[in-house]
C-alpha cells in the first residue's frame, strides 16, 4: 500500500496574493483566515491578498501568514479529499503547521505561538544582527569547512547541493566569498531579517521555551518529523524541547526526507505558498512525487479526479 507524506511550507515562500482564491472559494479556508484576523493584532488578510511585499516579508507578518495560508489549504483539501498521511513534516516554521495538522496544537494556539516566535526572533535579530545565505552546488563537507574558517554556521541542510548558512553578518559575508572561491555555483542572500537557526538565537530560544511551556499541546495523531532530529517525535515534552533546539540549530530537511523515503513514503503533498519543498525533493529523489496544494485549482482538480 502506497504511503503518503504531507509537507508544509517554511518562511521565504510568501508572495502577495497568496491564499486569496482559497478564501473566496472554500468556506473552510475563509473560516481560517477570519479566525486569524480575530487573533492577530494586524489585518492578515490584507497583507496576504494585497501586500505590499515589503511588509509581507517581515518575519512577524510572514510567519503567521504562511502558517495561515498553509492551514487554509489543508482544511479545504481535507474537507474534499479522503487521504490519510503516514507522516507529516514542515520546514522550520512549517513544523508548527504540521503540528496543527496533526492535532498536537489547536490552530489558534499554534498561530499565537508562531506570532510570539516571530517577535522573539525579530528582537534577537535587533540585538545580534545576522543574515542567512543559500549555497548552491558546493559539497556539504566543503561548506562545513568554510563555516569553521569563517565562524558562520550551518542553518539548513536542505538537499544535495543546497545548504543554508547563517550567523553574524561579517561571518556569513566571509563564508559567501570563500564558497564562491571554492566553486559554489551561486550564493544567494535570503530575504530574512536575521541569522536564524544559529547561536545568535540562543537567548531567543530560552524565551520561546517559556511561551511553549504555557501553550496547550497534545500528542500528535499522526507522526510529525522533528527538524532537529529528522525523526518522528511522539511525546509532548520531547516535541517542545526539539522546537526550542530548532530555533538555534540546523534544520535537517534532507535527512528528514530520506527518513520518510526509507519508510516507504513515495508521494507527498506540499501545502502552502510556493513550490520550494517540491524543488528540494527533486534534488533528494528522482522517484518521489510531490503534488502542490496551494490554489483552488489544485484542490478541485484532485477532487474531480477522485470522483
Amino acid at each position: 500500500m502506497e504511503k503518503i507524506g504531507f509537507l508544509f511550507a517554511g518562511q521565504g515562500s510568501q508572495y502577495v496574493g497568496m491564499g486569496k482564491d482559497l478564501y473566496e472559494s472554500f468556506p473552510e479556508s475563509k473560516a481560517i483566515f477570519d479566525k486569524a484576523n480575530e487573533v492577530l493584532d494586524f489585518d492578515l488578510k490584507t497583507r496576504c491578498f494585497r501586500g505590499p511585499g515589503d511588509l509581507l516579508k517581515l518575519t512577524v507578518i510572514s510567519q503567521p501568514a504562511i502558517l495561515t495560508v498553509s492551514i487554509a489549504a489543508y482544511q479545504a483539501f481535507k474537507a474534499r479529499i479522503d487521504i490519510t498521511p503516514s507522516f507529516l513534516a514542515g520546514l522550520s516554521l512549517g513544523e508548527y503547521t504540521a503540528l496543527i495538522a496533526a492535532g498536537s496544537l489547536a490552530f489558534v494556539d499554534g498561530l499565537r505561538l508562531v506570532k510570539r516566535r516571530a517577535e522573539i526572533m525579530e528582537d534577537a535579530s535587533r540585538k545580534h544582527p545576522g543574515k542567512m545565505a543559500a549555497v548552491l552546488d558546493l559539497p556539504f563537507d566543503k561548506v562545513k569547512d568554510i563555516c569553521f574558517q569563517s565562524h558562520a554556521e550551518i542553518a539548513n541542510i536542505n538537499a544535495p547541493g543546497q545548504t543554508v548558512i547563517s550567523g553574524a553578518i561579517e561571518a556569513v559575508d566571509k563564508a559567501r566569498a570563500l564558497c564562491i572561491e571554492t566553486g559554489a555555483k551561486r550564493v544567494i542572500d535570503l530575504e530574512v531579517s536575521g541569522g536564524f537557526h544559529s547561536s545568535l538565537m540562543s537567548e531567543a530560544s530560552v524565551d520561546l521555551k517559556m511561551f511553549l511551556d504555557n501553550t496547550a499541546m497534545f500528542p500528535p495523531l499522526i507522526p510529525v518529523i522533528s527538524n532537529y532530529t529528522a525523526r518522528p517525535q511522539y511525546k509532548v515534552a520531547q516535541i517542545q524541547e526539539n522546537l526550542v533546539y530548532q530555533m538555534r540549530s540546523s534544520v535537517k530537511w534532507e535527512d528528514s526526507m530520506r527518513f520518510l523515503l526509507s519508510q516507504g513514503v513515495s508521494t507527498f503533498f506540499e501545502f502552502g505558498p510556493g513550490k520550494v519543498l517540491k524543488g528540494l525533493m527533486r534534488r533528494i529523489s528522482e522517484e518521489a512525487k510531490v503534488i502542490n496544494i496551494e490554489k483552488k485549482e489544485d484542490i478541485l482538480n484532485l477532487e474531480n479526479r477522485n470522483q
